[in-house]
C-alpha cells in the first residue's frame, strides 16, 4: 500500500497521479502528489514504475498500513527497488533484470473499470 512520498525527491511530473488505475493519489495546488485515498491502494505499484525521482514508497503489504520509518526506508535504498527490479526506464539495458509488466495490462484495466464504476454508483 502507498506509504510515503518524499517532496524533496519530488520533481512534480504528475505521472504517478496520472498511472494510478484507483486515483488514489492526487496533486496540491503546486503540483505535487499526496494521497488522497490510501485505503483505495491496490499496491499495483505502478506510482513508483513511473516515478523516475523514485520520490514514492508502497510497502509491499496491501492489506495493512506499516507507517514505516521514512529515514529508515531512504537508508535501507528501498526507493526505487521496484523500478530498478522490475528493469524499467534506465535499468532496461541491465541483464539482470527483465520487464515482464505486460503481463498485467488486463489486470490494471479491470482496476480502472471496477473503479469507474464504484464512482458511478
Amino acid at each position: 500500500m502507498i506509504e510515503l512520498i518524499y517532496s524533496d525527491l519530488c520533481n512534480g511530473c504528475g505521472q504517478c497521479v496520472a498511472v494510478c488505475p484507483t486515483n488514489v493519489l492526487a496533486a496540491n495546488a503546486q503540483g505535487t502528489p499526496l494521497i488522497a485515498d490510501q485505503q483505495a491502494c491496490q499496491t499495483c505499484f505502478m506510482c513508483e514504475l513511473y516515478c523516475t525521482s523514485d520520490a514514492l514508497y508502497v510497502d509491499p503489504d496491501a492489506e495493512h498500513l506499516r507507517h514505516p520509518d521514512p529515514v529508515a526506508v531512504r537508508e535501507a535504498g528501498l526507493l526505487g527497488q521496484y523500478r530498478r527490479d522490475s528493469g524499467w526506464d534506465e535499468w532496461a539495458q541491465d541483464p539482470r533484470h527483465q520487464n515482464e509488466h505486460w503481463r498485467m495490462d488486463g489486470i490494471f484495466a479491470l482496476a480502472r473499470d471496477l473503479h469507474s464504476n464504484a464512482i458511478r454508483e
